[in-house]
């Protein structure tokens, strides 16, 4: 490009850049990028005298070049694709009027914040130190699959796509394919993140899709707001990250799916909105994360997905468990704040597969860890009652015996209770009314309490029992007292041997 073919602004831009001095084109201070369509020739700057710059622009000796622009209107498109550009681009507050094809070029650091932009193409990008889209404000698709950033990414406050927006078509590398989804807002799908993710009041009208992304550090997702109702807000099936994933105070429409990700310290959810009424909410299956945090989360719309996932600490209060809840196999070992058991068994009973008995000895465990033996006795005496729902008839009585007298081996004191109230009961009424003795010269003083204890005790004898015989109605409280005995014996005995066998 020869010089003389430049407007006045495009050979202050030309002259600017081989010294990396900043050329600022705006009127005001506060002009707004998206009114950028009526700046007239002072502020506009063609793309391809960029391109020129970036590929082959000037230089001089001692100085390092640089592209330092701020309030221009650039016109036609910024092709780099397949190029390198081996100087800082800086790009503030400027309104592009076709989207930036930067798919597979290479550069030293981009930076677009505040800018206003109909789309970017810019899939399997290198950039070296930072890619920062603060600000920015993109009606189109943001193609980043596969792209390469050494440094950190920061998005915090940009607007991506609108509702009924649509950005231009990719190359075909970057073809999303014929799916009748529309396509995603933001692709980071298969991207390559060296330090950070910083989206912090990100909005995005649309799918963010971030499947199969890996980053190094954070992702920080504080206030974003994702809206894309009944589908996917966010889908990030398999992301790895290196610290956190944060989200506190999220507004998610759509469904967050987290399915298969690894995030080692905390995914905080706290204070987050989730909704997707039609199916789930948030999908986290077979996810492996250190902590999650719903901490003040607001009750959940849509099913929540946690089959498979490992945490090691779940924080989360009943209010926020949504009707539908997928739990199987779910493991944590710690589950905070520390609440009664029984507001923590409700939830069980909202598994959309059934009765699930893994679920309730989870909780259990989760008790236990916290050193309440009693909550833990509780939510496995409820297991065994919500089991005998789906007994045979005969099943279910026993069930209910073993239930009411010892509550099923968790509750050994109970069986006490019942003694002694058959024995004062059986002592009281023998104490009136004295069995007549079998052999008058061979028997022993009668003792009602001793001749109670022989009846309701199988295994102990005081030589009560085999000298008397009661008669009519005492003869029916003698057999109803020996059956007894019998039943709670055997109760306790089976209770107490399930108990040690889960010890």
């Amino acid at each position: 490009m020869e010089i003389t073919d430049l407007t006045p602004a495009e050979l202050r831009v030309w002259r600017a850049f081989p010294l990396n001095k900043g050329v600022d084109l705006r009127e005001n201070a506060d002009d707004d990028p998206a009114d950028g369509a009526s700046w007239g020739p002072g502020r506009t700057i063609r793309a391809e005298v960029l391109r020129a710059l970036l590929l082959d622009g000037p230089a001089t000796g001692g100085e390092v070049p640089g592209l330092k622009l701020t309030g221009a209107r650039i016109t036609g498109r910024l092709d780099l694709m397949y190029g390198t550009a081996e100087h800082a681009v800086r790009l503030r507050s400027c309104h592009f009027e076709r989207p930036p094809n930067l798919y597979g070029a290479r550069m030293r650091a981009l930076v677009l914040t505040d800018s206003v932009l109909p789309g970017l193409t810019a899939g399997t990008l290198r950039v070296d130190i930072v890619l920062r889209m603060t600000g920015c404000r993109i009606t189109g698709p943001v193609r980043l699959a596969g792209a390469q950033l050494s440094g950190a990414l920061f998005l915090d406050g940009a607007v991506l796509g609108a509702p009924g927006a649509q950005g231009d078509p990719p190359p075909g590398p970057d073809r999303e394919g014929s799916g009748e989804r529309p396509e995603p807002v933001l692709q980071l799908n298969h991207a390559t993140v060296g330090t950070d993710v910083w989206a912090t009041g990100l909005t995005a009208h649309g799918r963010v899709r971030m499947d199969g992304a890996t980053v190094g550090g954070l992702v920080n997702l504080d206030d974003a707001e994702l809206h894309d109702p009944g589908g996917l807000a966010l889908e990030a099936e398999t992301l790895s990250v290196g610290t956190d994933l944060r989200a506190a105070r999220l507004r998610a429409r759509g469904m967050v799916n987290l399915s298969g990700t690894t995030i080692p310290r905390r995914l905080v959810l706290s204070s987050a909105r989730l909704s997707n009424p039609a199916g789930q909410a948030l999908r986290a299956s077979v996810s492996t994360i250190g902590e999650l945090w719903l901490r003040g989360t607001a009750p959940v719309r849509g099913t929540v997905n946690l089959r498979g996932a490992q945490l090691d600490l779940l924080e989360v209060t009943p209010e926020v468990w949504p009707e539908r809840v997928r739990l199987d196999g779910l493991t944590y070992r710690r589950l905070t704040p520390h609440l009664p058991a029984e507001r923590r068994l409700p939830l069980l009973e909202r598994e959309e597969t059934g009765h699930l008995p893994y679920s309730y000895e989870q909780l259990a465990t989760a008790y236990r860890t916290a050193g309440d033996e009693a909550g833990a006795r509780t939510v496995q005496l409820a297991k065994l009652r919500r089991h005998r729902r789906a007994l045979p008839p005969y099943a279910r009585f026993w069930g209910y015996l073993q239930d009411v007298t010892v509550g099923y081996g968790f509750r050994p004191m109970r069986a006490g209770g019942w003694l002694l109230m058959l024995l004062l009961a059986g002592t009281l009424v023998f104490a009136g009314e004295h069995p007549r003795p079998l052999k008058a010269d061979e028997a022993p003083d009668f003792n009602p309490l001793f001749y109670t204890l022989d009846l309701l005790l199988p295994v102990i004898g005081f030589g009560q029992e085999a000298a008397f015989a009661p008669e009519g109605a005492y003869q029916w409280l003698a057999y109803l007292l020996v059956v007894t005995g019998w039943i709670l014996a055997t109760t306790t005995a089976a209770g107490i041997t399930r108990a040690l066998s889960r010890q």
